[in-house]
């Protein structure tokens, strides 16, 4: 089966040797994932809503790009630095997955690379053929 990668162009990709994406066969896995803007900077510090929808959104032109669709998402893991907020980010996460329900996970960490994430996310998909 072939490989590909998709990037993001994130600066973080090289030096730590990832893709955004990766799609081999029908599978799509989809890197942990956060707010970050084009230059680097994150993209609606202290609002944990908002982070999760860009990093949904971030997500979806990956898994789009890789030939995928949001409802060939079959698992989410959504990951927070403070949980007694989780609300928000499952509502943004509920905003594009209540009709498609991927198997999902969220949990509590203790930090991020970027001092201002509040959340990261994954995902992996099944292409349907």
């Amino acid at each position: 089966m072939s490989r590909r990668n998709i990037t993001s162009g994130s600066a973080f990709e090289k030096p730590i040797g990832f893709s955004r994406a990766v799609r081999i066969g029908n599978m799509i896995s989809v890197s942990g994932t956060a707010s970050i803007a084009a230059d680097g900077t994150t993209l609606y510090p202290n609002d944990l809503y908002n982070q999760t929808r860009t990093c949904i959104e971030i997500m979806k032109k990956a898994i789009l790009e890789a030939g995928g669709r949001m409802e060939d998402v079959i698992r989410t893991r959504v990951y927070l630095t403070n949980m007694a907020i989780w609300e928000q980010a499952a509502k943004a996460h509920g905003e594009y997955f209540s009709e498609i329900r991927p198997a999902s996970t969220f949990v509590e960490v203790k930090g991020f690379i970027g001092k201002n994430w509040l959340v990261e996310m994954e995902a992996d998909c099944v292409v349907k053929t």
